[in-house]
């Protein structure tokens, strides 16, 4: 529910649908200007009947939950030939593939302070400063992305417009957050400190994310990490795979 004690700034800034872009210069890191989707076109066209049925992480390592996935998408074709996302939550760690399922790249990541795999309702309409620490959750499932512009101007890519989750670049302005340290640091313990949206390395986002999703749409895949796969991909079990 909003926070409905608001000032007169406060509610004109919501009469233009701006509250949560100037807020973004104030919480930095966050992108939340939902007033900045832009019509995206689909990918274009791959003929799915001739891909491949596996995917090729080239390499890099990646946990069961996330290599099962990858399998799932290039068997059932449920990425419907455009590039998709595998969002790790448990270990922080991103992987982008191209529609034949290679690997373009994998980086770590941070996302959602809070534990848990459901946004609250309505969290999209909410002012950052009304959102609980409890709340700040990056979401499971499949959603299909489409790239954005953000209070800044920078370029983001959706992944959950309704709910206000973007992949973006990583903004390291507030010090003691320590975002960059975070995404470099050895373990994933300390890669949970956003609103919900997913930071990406600046080079990573401009090299490997904005030439796959800056453009068209994508899928992007955010694993669970308090529910099995089964129960937030609906068909997982009637593919047959595990």
């Amino acid at each position: 529910m909003a926070n409905t004690d608001t000032s007169p700034f406060d509610a004109i800034l919501k009469g233009l649908g701006i509250g949560c872009a100037v807020l973004a210069l104030v919480l930095p890191g966050q992108v939340t200007s939902r007033q900045a989707r832009q019509p995206a076109p689909p990918a274009p066209a791959v003929s799915v009947e001739h891909l491949p049925r596996v995917a090729d992480f080239k390499g890099q390592q990646a946990s069961p939950e996330a290599t099962q996935m990858a399998r799932w998408v290039m068997t059932t074709r449920d990425h419907r030939g455009m590039p998709f996302v595998i969002v790790d939550k448990q270990h922080a760690r991103v992987f982008v593939f191209k529609p034949d399922g290679t690997l373009d790249g994998a980086t770590p990541a941070l996302i959602g302070s809070a534990v848990g795999d459901d946004s609250v309702p309505g969290i999209g309409e909410r002012e950052m400063s009304a959102i609980l620490p409890h709340e700040r959750t990056t979401p499971a499932g499949r959603f299909v992305s489409q790239p954005g512009i953000n209070s800044l101007g920078e370029d983001i890519v959706w992944v959950d417009y309704e709910a206000a989750v973007s992949m973006h670049r990583v903004r390291a302005k507030e010090p003691r957050e320590r975002r960059l340290e975070r995404l470099a640091s050895a373990t994933a313990d300390d890669n949970r400190i956003s609103f919900g949206c997913i930071n990406l390395p600046v080079s990573f986002y401009e090299t490997v994310v904005k030439p796959a999703l800056g453009a068209s749409r994508g899928v992007v895949y955010i694993l669970p990490e308090t529910r099995p796969l089964q129960a937030v991909f609906k068909t997982w079990q009637a593919t047959g795979t595990s």
